[in-house]
């Protein structure tokens, strides 16, 4: 048939203009392409999942104590709920893991072999940051200085205003050391 075009070039056309798109739009993620970048010094402080941090206890005076691997919630309009240490956001907090290709690797190579080995430590993973959701809604990335990058997933009851930040930490001891401090972040929008 003269008058009608081949179907094979279209559906070539077709896979070929898909391809494009998915390049130009992978490249313009991977270059950070539309997002924004701005520097703010931030009151930082740090916290833990410990009962002291969260507010949290084991167990309830209503089964006299004994079910002491459940945790309520000590005070606050929640009081006696439970407690499930999960953020505001729904997701397990969790610090920042530099991964294989990183800085870190260089500044403490002892640690290569581990993360050769097993296969989770090779990519990096972002910490979890509770600030004003106000200002900074679910998913802000940012960089501390000294705790690598972080996306808010969390938000604090003291945590008020665009000049506050709360780092997560996996041990209380790491929290204290943190302490509090006036810290310059790069906030990615």
């Amino acid at each position: 048939m003269r008058g009608r075009p081949d179907r094979t070039y279209f559906s070539r056309a077709l896979r070929f203009e898909c391809l494009c798109l998915f390049w130009l739009f992978a490249s313009a993620a991977l270059t950070g392409c539309g997002t924004s970048m701005t520097v703010r010094k931030m009151e930082v402080t740090a916290y833990c999942g410990c009962g002291k941090c969260c507010n949290w206890e084991r167990g309830s005076w209503k089964y006299l104590k004994l079910n002491f691997w459940n945790r309520y919630i000590a005070s606050g309009p929640n009081q006696g709920k439970p407690y499930s240490g999960l953020t505001a956001s729904g997701t397990t907090p969790h610090e920042p893991r530099p991964g294989l290709f990183s800085a870190n690797s260089i500044t403490h190579p002892w640690m290569v072999p581990f993360r050769l080995v097993f296969p989770w430590l090779w990519l990096p993973r972002d910490g979890t940051l509770a600030a004003d959701t106000w200002y900074y809604p679910f998913g802000t990335r940012m960089y501390i200085k000294g705790y690598g990058y972080g996306v808010v997933e969390d938000r604090g009851g003291a945590i008020k205003g665009p000049n506050r930040l709360d780092l997560f930490y996996s041990s209380h001891s790491k929290a204290l050391q943190w302490g509090r401090r006036q810290v310059m972040v790069k906030i990615y929008r």
